[in-house]
């Protein structure tokens, strides 16, 4: 789960990821964690979309049209956001608003921001994914396709730049995904509760550390978080040298045939992820062992052709792996 949600910082065109696992092991409370992990980004000062300055596919229509005219943009810096999407936020909220009686009498396109616009170019974590309404599940998968969101009221469109890392979480007893989100993320983490006795002693003493201080228990780590975070800066600009050689490549695919994976979001998403770890552990080649590791998140849940079958743990991707790359 921790590398999933690492390796999507490093390269967001990864896709996310989806956690599914029992109540209680902690899926929340860990990518909530992510948010003091992120690194800052440029974007256009006072714009509500995070618009990038220097890319033009990140950037909005206005500030877009901001560049054309010659203007010389603001720069700041911010963190990247991290937004939650609640189970009962209404479309108007996530999408944005469109003032009609603004437009029609001062005949300008007034915008009220939703959580699309908040969450581009950051995080967008969906808790309890699988109880979301078939309508919002609609707007998400729209967005995260096309990476940009339309308004649209009362004969007057709006588009603004939509793309984010969607990250949800869930317990596979309160319902399954629809097939067509779960292909949306990139990769797929499950999660068990601990078995061992003394892990779960350190988790329960930890927590009560914590509950005591959190000023002080945030202290012990924040040395250990910095260090992570820098990690995390190095390896998204080493990640644009990296490299999957020829034949790995089409190893990646074949296992993907293999195992009857549909479309090519699997190979694309290993692809990127191998190159992603590789990148994290300051390398620009990626090895066999980068490809094994980072795999079976990125097929199990591609696996499943019967709606009722459950997800593969992984066994399937890594037995495959093997024969493929003549591994024992």
């Amino acid at each position: 789960m921790k590398l999933a949600l690492i390796l999507n910082v490093i390269d967001p065109k990864i896709g996310g990821v989806m956690i599914m696992g029992d109540r209680g092991t902690g899926k929340s409370t860990t990518i909530r964690a992510l948010a003091d992990l992120l690194p800052e980004m440029q974007v256009v000062a006072n714009d509500p979309f995070n618009s990038d300055p220097t890319d033009p596919e990140l950037m909005s229509e206005e500030v877009r049209t901001r560049v054309k005219n010659g203007e010389v943009l603001p720069v700041s810096s911010k963190k990247i956001p991290m937004v939650d999407l609640p189970l009962g936020a209404t479309e108007d909220r996530v999408c944005g608003t469109i003032d009609i009686e603004k437009a029609l009498t001062e005949g300008v396109k007034a915008f009220e921001p939703g959580l699309l616009a908040k969450a581009n170019r950051g995080i967008l974590y969906v808790d309890e994914v699988n109880l979301l309404d078939d309508h919002l599940v609609d707007v998400l998968l729209d967005s995260a396709a096309s990476g940009w969101n339309t308004v649209e009221r009362e004969g007057i469109s709006i588009s603004h730049p939509a793309r984010f890392i969607l990250v949800g979480s869930g317990n596979p007893e309160e319902g399954e995904l629809r097939p067509q989100l779960l292909d949306r993320f990139g990769m797929h983490a499950q999660i068990g509760t601990v078995k061992d006795p003394r892990l779960r002693v350190q988790i329960v003493s930890q927590r009560s550390t914590f509950d005591e201080n959190p000023a002080s228990f945030r202290k012990d780590y924040e040395a250990g978080q910095m260090a992570l975070t820098s990690r995390i800066v190095d390896a998204r600009k080493l990640l644009k040298q990296g490299e999957v050689n020829y034949d790995f490549r089409v190893k990646i695919s074949q296992i993907c045939s293999d195992l009857n994976v549909d479309g090519i979001r699997g190979d694309i998403v290993t692809n990127r992820a191998a190159k992603a770890l590789a990148a994290f552990e300051g390398r620009t080649e990626v090895t066999p062992e980068d490809i094994y590791r980072v795999i079976p998140l990125c097929l199990r849940h591609r696996l499943r052709k019967d709606p009722l079958a459950e997800i593969d743990d992984g066994d399937r991707v890594r037995e495959t792996f093997k024969q493929v790359f003549g591994m024992e």
